[in-house]
């Protein structure tokens, strides 16, 4: 499995702990230091079933500094996955990506679901 965080968020580090307290077999990336590229993005976003929204990290100082709330609704999903793949932190983290998953932010039960 692989998951990016950005190691100074406090979310990202409870759930490197959970992944690491689970045994779980991980391999972590740095959102800022390595951003996901837009095929990345496509296939995880694809993978996940989830809106594209969900995978802007909204509370961001860049999503906020961008004024992302209200361009969003008028950009094609094409020009939110440039976007996205052009900064690291306007990505939700962390991400985990697993064999037929993808999880964006981490919450406990969500992941335990898929991981149990």
């Amino acid at each position: 499995m692989l998951m990016l965080w950005y190691p100074k968020c406090t979310t990202c580090q409870k759930a490197k702990k959970w992944l690491d307290e689970q045994g779980l077999d991980i391999q972590v990336r740095d959102i800022k230091l390595e951003n996901p590229r837009l095929e990345e993005l496509r296939g995880w976003w694809t993978a996940s079933g989830l809106p594209l929204k969900r995978f802007f990290n909204t509370s961001g100082l860049q999503y906020k500094a961008l004024g992302l709330k209200d361009k969003l609704p008028g950009m094609t999903e094409e020009e939110q996955l440039s976007l996205l793949a052009t900064d690291g932190m306007l990505v939700k983290r962390p991400i985990l990506v697993g064999d037929g998953f993808v999880l964006t932010g981490f919450k406990p039960r969500e992941w335990e679901e898929k991981l149990g």
